[in-house]
């Protein structure tokens, strides 16, 4: 009787590009609709509750998620980048205007009024030019919010890319 191989080397790109479309099928509502099973609570944590600390390695983990289901390699957590993500969303909470791409950064993603990094993914990732910039050459990222409640959206999110 043969034995069974739950993940042989062939399945194994299937099985990566299964779990990442899992990750990516994030929704509003804060679940996986294709799975029914709930995110993580990193990422389906408000920003705007007191005390609400982004997981910033969730965050990556999803746009790499997604990344890979385009056949493109994941993106490394850089915390200089996180500081400078979290400079330009500090700003854009505090002046409300979006922020311009620093020179010396590959590329950026705003959002603004999403409670969450699953709702701000989303948007991201259904906008057909801001999922192209997810898809960048990019190695490295970083991200961050602001919450600024006397702002018009009170949430504001930004993604930092680099070489």
């Amino acid at each position: 009787m043969p034995s069974l191989r739950l993940l042989q080397p062939a399945c194994l790109p299937l099985a990566a590009i299964a779990i990442a479309a899992t990750l990516a099928a994030c929704s509003m509502g804060g679940l996986a609709p294709s799975s029914g099973m709930a995110l993580a609570p990193g990422l389906s944590a408000r920003m705007d509750q007191p005390g609400a600390v982004l997981d910033r390695e969730q965050a990556i983990g999803i746009i790499n998620a997604y990344r890979a289901t385009n056949g493109l390699p994941a993106l490394i957590p850089d915390p200089a980048l996180d500081g400078t993500a979290q400079a330009l969303a500090n700003q854009y909470a505090q002046t409300g205007t979006p922020p311009t791409t620093p020179q010396n950064l590959a590329g950026m993603k705003l959002s603004a009024g999403y409670a969450t990094f699953a709702e701000t993914f989303s948007g991201w990732r259904n906008n057909p030019a801001d999922a192209a910039g997810l898809r960048t050459n990019a190695t490295r990222a970083g991200v961050a919010v602001a919450f600024n409640p006397s702002s018009s959206y009170g949430i504001h999110w930004v993604l930092v890319l680099d070489q």
